[in-house]
């Protein structure tokens, strides 16, 4: 009885009147868990997860490597896909094709890394513990860097899949569906943004669009501020990113739609200083109004007779890129950001790689004030209907000018972010001189 073998059903492994511990043939031990689970929770107890359930839940660190490696797989599949694709083609159609393709593209792949730089710069504001939103003036509920990342890997996704299916289409000869593949993108993209379900971020999308509404509308509008100007000032880069592409380069159309943002930004500096009389609104408006004599004197060249424009118009438009440039860089030397001390910006609460290379650093005041000054002056490339031939090369001052834009939020906040420290601390000193006014009141009136 007792020499022999101990099994699963030995009656010797069981309790009065209950199940075996082990479990019956072909019983399975999740089974028996869930039975025991069940009856200690009859009787009030509660027992640990089972194990099994916790070894398969895959770690944060895998799931986030497979995600990289997927992505990484997707753009290989893209880029091989889109390579063999225009390789398909003769080289006369190749560069025509590859023209249209940038062409339809272009937009959203700017829009694509202005949203990636712009989740940096919140990335930043969040580690060095800066109240953005009272800056920004903008609510509690506002998008985190966190997820204005998962929107730009969104739209890194999708953009370039639709550009790689637009190549494939075309390059196998069915022209319809490659021309309908641009089409339903930008259809997309403005359903998700006027979509009134609260889906995608519903209130963030509703600011951007009342946002561009006060940019089209300046009269109505006041000044925006600090993310609202750099947003206007990309979004209104982009959209007329390719009229000289559409028009062609002689099109009265090009200095037109060119000048536009300017002039907007030239009637919300005037209603500034109508609503405030502040004189730095108007000194503002002159810097805006400095960009108009550069687009159209460029224009002229089309227009004139070419000895006319060799030595009257062009020296012209030549001083008033200059002015345009220098103007515009001594702005944001003297007035958009703050010299007087090192960069605060980049002091983060936790160590960090990006805090110890850019914080107190005298090289980053070197790179950002010689960057911004050739940036400046590069623009002028941009607001030239008669040197914009090159598409690439437009395409790349663009971009560099989203650049130049995403490090001048630094600063720009750091300067505000200065000013709302130092009013604060004034506030606080004249807070604590008047209780001690009081309390100075409160003991001469003690009685002796």
């Amino acid at each position: 009885m007792f020499g022999g073998p101990v099994t699963g059903n030995s009656p010797h492994l069981r309790k009065s009147g209950s199940r075996p511990v082990i479990g019956e043939l072909g019983e399975s031990s999740e089974e028996v868990l869930l039975h025991s689970s069940g009856v200690n929770e009859m009787k009030g107890l509660s027992l640990p997860a089972p194990l099994s359930a916790t070894v398969m839940m895959p770690s944060p660190t895998f799931l986030w490597r497979f995600k990289i490696l997927l992505f990484f797989i997707w753009g290989f599949c893209c880029c091989k896909i889109g390579w063999h694709s225009v390789m398909r083609m003769s080289a006369d159609l190749r560069d025509l094709f590859l023209y249209e393709a940038f062409l339809y593209y272009n937009p959203l792949l700017l829009v694509t890394l202005m949203v990636w730089l712009w989740g940096i710069n919140l990335w930043v504001f969040s580690q060095a513990n800066v109240s953005y939103s009272k800056i920004f003036d903008v609510d509690q509920t506002h998008l985190t860097h966190r997820e204005i990342w998962k929107c730009a890997t969104w739209m890194t996704i999708i953009v370039p899949t639709s550009m790689t299916a637009y190549l494939y289409l075309y390059s196998d000869g069915e022209v319809s569906l490659a021309a309908s593949q641009p089409v339903l993108l930008y259809i997309a993209v403005i359903m998700i943004l006027i979509s009134p379900f609260d889906i995608f971020y519903l209130s963030s999308r509703y600011y951007l669009l009342r946002t561009l509404w006060r940019l089209v509308v300046p009269l109505q509008a006041n000044l925006e501020r600090s993310v609202c100007r750099m947003v206007h000032r990309q979004v209104a880069t982009i959209a007329w990113f390719e009229a000289d592409s559409i028009c062609g380069s002689h099109s009265v159309a090009i200095p037109v739609v060119l000048v536009l943002p300017y002039i907007f930004r030239l009637f919300q500096c005037l209603r500034q200083y109508k609503d405030t009389g502040e004189k730095s609104s108007l000194l503002n408006a002159l810097k805006y109004s400095t960009a108009v004599p550069v687009i159209f004197l460029s224009a002229l060249k089309y227009h004139v007779f070419p000895d006319k424009w060799t030595s009257i118009y062009r020296p012209l438009w030549l001083m008033s890129s200059l002015s345009n440039s220098m103007y515009s860089f001594y702005w944001d030397i003297t007035r958009d950001w703050d010299m007087s001390c090192f960069t605060r910006i980049f002091k983060f609460g936790k160590p960090n790689l990006c805090s110890y290379l850019l914080h107190g650093r005298r090289w980053v005041y070197c790179w950002v004030i010689g960057s911004n000054l050739i940036l400046r002056c590069t623009w002028t490339y941009k607001l030239s209907a008669h040197l914009r031939h090159n598409y690439l090369t437009v395409f790349a001052i663009t971009a560099l000018e989203i650049f130049r834009r995403f490090q001048w939020v630094f600063f720009r906040v750091e300067n505000e972010w200065n000013k709302m420290s130092a009013k604060s601390h004034i506030q606080l000193s004249e807070s604590d001189s008047s209780s001690e006014d009081v309390n100075l009141l409160d003991s001469g009136n003690h009685s002796v």
